[in-house]
């Protein structure tokens, strides 16, 4: 299975080692990534609101699973990478998102 993580913080860092570990894995991307993610996974330069280009990128690396962890890509459409194709997607649902980037509508519930 090959699998493209997006972003580039600790959070996908721990993302692509804890997904390395399964024998069922063939290859991590990690878009943007960064010099501790390149360890485990290789970095390709694509930023996390560039859809268009990660969309390019998932067709054209035959990728089985795109991981999305920010949160404001995926509030910002990101998502609609799934859109394409029968292309397989994972993160946060975003009704559910919505709430997260909005700090303090989450206080006022």
């Amino acid at each position: 299975m090959k699998i493209l993580v997006v972003g580039s913080g600790g959070r996908e860092h721990a993302i692509c080692w804890k997904l390395g570990q399964s024998a069922g894995v063939e290859k991590i991307y990690c878009a943007p990534g960064n010099a501790g993610i390149a360890g485990v996974a290789e970095c390709v330069s694509i930023k996390v609101d560039d859809f268009k280009s990660l969309a390019d990128f998932v067709v054209k690396n035959k990728i089985d699973l795109t991981v999305v962890g920010p949160e404001i890509p995926l509030a910002g459409g990101s998502w609609i990478i799934s859109g394409r194709g029968n292309l397989r997607y994972s993160g946060r649902i975003r009704r559910r998102l919505s709430l997260r980037p909005a700090r303090r509508l989450p206080r006022t519930l």
